[in-house]
């Protein structure tokens, strides 16, 4: 986080109902890499330093209301009702910014890719003198863009609506992102002077340009790539979005030194952090919350989130880490084994078709294939402990609550409902019964059945 000499606050603008989205999630609420668009601009603010942070909403914004109050209780409220355009949605949050006197930012939350350098360049700008920062951006198709006019000295003059700029303007690629900043008591001052004479009837955020250079303020460009400034509108748009972060978060992995077989069919989410060394083979999802250690290896079409990965562990293939398992060096977990809330001590391993649940597993135990620790019984979660060096057997049930021992042996299709000590063999099933020649007798008896069957049809 920046340490900035002025106080520094932010406006996020998450009031629009996104209709292009069509969905009943609010727009912001969409995620891109495991997280909403509007958690990525609110740590935008807070790594830029902003000590006070305004989220303006529509009242009927129920899920994003609650998601704000119970993951960003440090963030204040404001409400737009009936919305009446951007420069309006700024001076919602006017109240709750009441006394504040440094420099604001104005930032949108539907656009999750923003850096915070950019934004940090604004505050400097303004810091340096400027009336106000406008953040723009190179279009490839700048179509209906606002267009960013400069004059010679490449100071900001206008920001001009495509539909009302000349054949002239209409030329010029630089365009408008919507973000601003400027001192706070400036720019309230100044929106108490927008008015909305335009075809929309709305309150422009954009016009505080015109009414800033009336006054004689120097207002200035900051440039971002178009990349960085996308915002998403639709699912499409949410889409490219998420394809431009993981493209870059899987050249950030590689060039720290991890491994992607096949770059193009893992995917990171935001958090996600794994060390070099790491081998990722094809396939493999990273929801959030993983942390991975050098030398592991992830194996094709493993899932993970929420997980721990420690040194030279071997994931997979078709291996789920779910919340909660932590996983010392040298674990190795093989093909459809799922673990959750689980820990496992270095060199345990459990390599086929087991379900490894609200447990912890000793250094060196072995899992033997089909084992289920039964840890729910409909009502609560329960804990089992498999002790250091233990075995358990193939198609065992281990059912919690209950403890094997160090060194203990569980013998293949047990139902283990009782601790088992140290250095014990516990077998838990039936008792075989071998019949010499029945298989033979039955056969002939089913037979000689079918045959008289067929005679009598």
């Amino acid at each position: 986080m920046t340490t900035a000499s002025a106080q520094r606050a932010a406006v996020i603008l998450a009031a629009g109902k996104g209709t292009r989205m069509k969905s009943a999630l609010p727009k912001v609420m969409h995620a891109v890499g495991g997280r909403p668009m509007v958690d990525w601009s609110l740590a935008l603010a807070q790594d830029a330093g902003c000590s006070r942070i305004v989220v303006v909403v529509h009242p009927s914004q129920d899920v994003l209301i609650a998601h704000l109050k119970a993951n960003h209780p440090d963030a204040a409220i404001a409400f737009q009702d009936p919305p009446m355009g951007t420069g309006h949605a700024v001076r919602c949050a006017e109240e709750a910014l009441k006394g504040f006197e440094g420099e604001l930012a104005v930032l949108y939350g539907d656009s999750p890719l923003v850096p915070v350098s950019v934004i940090e360049a604004l505050f400097g700008e303004v810091a340096a003198g400027a009336k106000l920062g406008v953040l723009g951006f190179e279009a490839a198709e700048p179509g209906l863009y606002g267009r960013l006019i400069t004059n010679a000295a490449g100071d900001l003059e206008a920001i001009v609506e495509a539909r009302e700029a000349t054949p002239e303007q209409l030329k010029v690629r630089i365009c408008n992102s919507g973000v601003m900043a400027g001192g706070a008591k400036d720019m309230f001052r100044l929106l108490q002077k927008i008015t909305n004479q335009n075809a929309k009837g709305e309150y422009y955020l954009t016009d505080l340009v015109g009414l800033a250079r009336a006054e004689g303020g120097r207002c200035v460009l900051v440039t971002a790539t178009e990349d960085d400034l996308i915002g998403c509108d639709s699912k499409s748009d949410l889409a490219e979005a998420e394809a431009i972060f993981q493209a870059r978060r899987r050249k950030a992995l590689m060039d720290g030194g991890v491994t992607l077989v096949a770059p193009e069919t893992v995917f990171f989410a935001h958090d996600t952090q794994i060390a070099a060394d790491v081998v990722v083979e094809p396939h493999v999802v990273f929801a959030p919350g993983v942390k991975v250690a050098g030398g592991a290896r992830i194996r094709a079409f493993s899932h993970l989130e929420g997980a721990v990965v420690g040194a030279e562990c071997e994931i997979g293939p078709y291996a789920r880490l779910r919340p909660g398992t932590v996983l010392a060096k040298g674990v190795k977990i093989g093909n459809f084994v799922e673990t959750k809330n689980t820990e496992m001590g270095e060199g345990a391993k459990a390599n086929h078709l087991a379900y490894l649940g609200d447990g912890r597993i000793g250094a060196d135990a072995n899992i033997g294939a089909g084992t289920i620790f039964c840890n729910y019984d409909g009502f609560e979660k329960h804990q089992t402990s498999i002790g250091e060096g233990a075995f358990v057997g193939s198609n065992s049930a281990i059912v919690a609550p209950v403890s094997i021992g160090d060194g203990a042996y569980v013998g293949s299709g047990s139902v283990i409902t009782k601790d088992v000590p140290d250095d014990a063999l516990a077998v838990a099933r039936g008792h075989q019964m071998t019949r010499e020649g029945w298989a033979k007798t039955f056969r002939t008896r089913k037979a000689s059945e079918k045959a008289s069957k067929k005679k009598k049809g």
